[in-house]
């Protein structure tokens, strides 16, 4: 019961603590891809701890320092016990419903975005396949349109698309600045990042905490593609190209060049982004990896010592230290001298 109360109170710290650390993180301006990543994890942490929550509920805790045969005997004397009362029956069905519960919510919600996004792109695909043509240069698929804007598909069939005003308002390293965005964002395979996000969002409706993971994911994943874009020429080009095709939302399941928050990312180019230091990075990997082992090690660490202790139990036909140095010394004694 402890373990569970344990893991529930690392699941409600998180949840009321996580929203104010995401919404106030000003590192990940610099270190956008370690971003992401503490911040998936801060959504991990939270689910594996209410699912290990569930079960530490649904199984008693032992104490036992046997050989494997007693220790079976025990885990079964001890779940009968537990579920023999009203009570405990009560209180082991609730964990293990609310750990599978979990499970499959999260699984659903996950699944049907990425089934949405990847029906989304289908249907624009052949939207394409009917107003686009290839673009010799740049493999991208064009289409006949004034507006400038940029944007790719991921997927099995990834693509970035342009627009043909967007070909004639761009420069030549400016597109290049462009092109290298969209393919960060598919390299990154950033679609599925953000399906993730999104369908934890989804399944948690009424939590702040997956709210802000995910706008703050979907803005960090376009900071990282342009830290790709301004490595690829370089970042005041990359700032101009953005001001070009600004303004532009994305297609449903695509990734723009421009869209929302452009203001702030174009200043954050200019202004130039300093590298995020060795120490720095290794203290919040570091802390992402701690997020993650805390609820695990909450739960398996009375597993641990009750393996230990049924492996290294003492044998009581073993002779004792004193028995031991008291046969040395009559074993002194009766050599000849």
């Amino acid at each position: 019961m402890i373990v569970a109360l344990l893991l529930l109170a690392y699941a409600a710290l998180l949840a009321v603590v996580g929203p104010y650390v995401v919404r106030r993180a000003r590192w990940v301006e610099r270190a956008p891809r370690l971003g992401v990543a503490a911040w998936q994890a801060l959504s991990a942490a939270f689910v594996i701890s209410l699912v290990l929550g569930g079960l530490a509920l649904s199984v008693p805790d032992l104490r036992l320092g046997t050989d494997l045969a007693t220790l079976l005997q025990a885990c079964l004397t001890a779940l009968r016990a537990q579920y023999a009362t009203p009570g405990g029956a009560a209180i082991g069905a609730s964990g293990a419903a609310l750990a599978l519960l979990v499970l499959v919510r999260c699984g659903w919600r996950v699944t049907v975005t990425l089934l949405r996004a990847t029906a989304d792109r289908r249907r624009h695909r052949e939207t394409l396949r009917l107003l686009g043509s290839r673009h010799h240069e740049s493999g991208a698929v064009v289409i006949e349109h004034a507006v400038p804007a940029a944007y790719c598909l991921p997927g099995m069939r990834r693509q970035i698309v342009l627009t043909r005003g967007a070909i004639e308002a761009l420069s030549e390293e400016q597109l290049r600045s462009v092109l290298a965005h969209e393919r960060a964002h598919l390299r990154g395979r950033h679609d599925l990042v953000a399906a993730l996000a999104i369908g934890l969002r989804t399944a948690f409706p009424g939590l702040a905490l997956f709210r802000a993971v995910s706008e703050e994911t979907a803005r960090l994943l376009e900071l990282v593609a342009d830290d790709a874009a301004a490595s690829s020429t370089h970042r005041l080009v990359a700032a101009e190209a953005m001001l070009n095709v600004a303004g532009q939302p994305s297609p449903a399941g695509a990734f723009a060049a421009g869209g929302s928050g452009t203001g702030n990312r174009v200043r954050r180019l200019i202004a130039g982004v300093h590298p995020f230091g060795r120490a720095r990075t290794a203290l919040v990997s570091a802390a992402t990896a701690a997020l993650l082992a805390l609820p695990i090690g909450i739960f398996t660490g009375p597993a641990a010592t009750l393996l230990d202790t049924a492996c290294c139990a003492s044998d009581p036909a073993a002779p004792s230290h004193a028995e031991i140095c008291a046969a040395m010394s009559m074993t002194r004694d009766c050599l000849p001298r």
